[in-house]
């Protein structure tokens, strides 16, 4: 139930992008209310879920900013190519691998609310940001009889003013420092291409909730 709330939102024009907290609560609430709405979906297809994961979550996330976080140093060292057709293919993986992180996401969160009837959230109150750029929302999922299950999610203000998500923690866990250090070695070892098919065979696996087994 780990990234269980990152999924909501009525249209875009109708979500406060201008203030962190506005944005997350109301992405949260809208996107559960479809879940719940679209049950009797679901239960016939989970793969209904990438629709509404697509609809009402994806337009809140940063996911190109996200997986240049994923690639980490990979992006300076393309930078540093100075053959041509070598940096014009180095970019040109870049953006195929954004197109694939972004399919993962969608199929990492479908995956997620598998796990959802209807449980509580529950939002920290607002802070003052100041000039941040990059800000911390704590939640909690609350169930009764449950622990509570702790999630902070990390949004960034682009250039516009709007702040969009990019990583969320749970329980101290980054998504995305996790996602780094899995595909580290792999990228290192057997190139940005091996790791691009790596993601893109599990984006299209079946609709299922993999957080018992580690392979989400």
């Amino acid at each position: 139930m780990v990234l269980l709330f990152w999924a909501q939102s009525i249209k875009a024009d109708t979500v406060d992008l201008s203030d962190p907290y506005k944005m997350v609560q109301q992405v949260a609430d809208n996107t559960f209310k479809r879940v719940a709405r679209d049950q009797a979906i679901i239960t016939k297809d989970k793969e209904h879920l990438r629709l509404i994961v697509e609809q009402e979550l994806l337009p809140y996330i940063d996911y190109k900013y996200a997986a240049y976080r994923v690639l980490g140093s990979y992006i300076q060292k393309v930078r540093t190519i100075k053959d041509p057709k070598e940096k014009a293919q180095a970019v040109k993986n870049i953006k195929a691998f954004i197109d694939v992180f972004r399919d993962y996401l969608v199929a990492t969160y479908a995956g997620v609310f598998t796990q959802y009837t209807d449980q509580k959230v529950e939002f920290e109150a607002p802070r003052a940001l100041g000039s941040q750029s990059v800000a911390t929302v704590k939640t909690k999922i609350v169930e009764a009889g449950k622990p509570d299950i702790k999630i902070d999610f990390k949004v960034r203000k682009n250039k516009n003013g709007e702040w969009r998500a990019f990583d969320m923690m749970a329980e101290g866990i980054s998504l995305l420092d996790a996602k780094q250090s899995e595909l580290h070695g792999i990228l290192r070892q057997q190139g940005i291409e091996h790791v691009i098919t790596l993601l893109d065979k599990k984006s299209k696996l079946p609709v299922q909730f993999r957080g018992d087994d580690g392979n989400a």
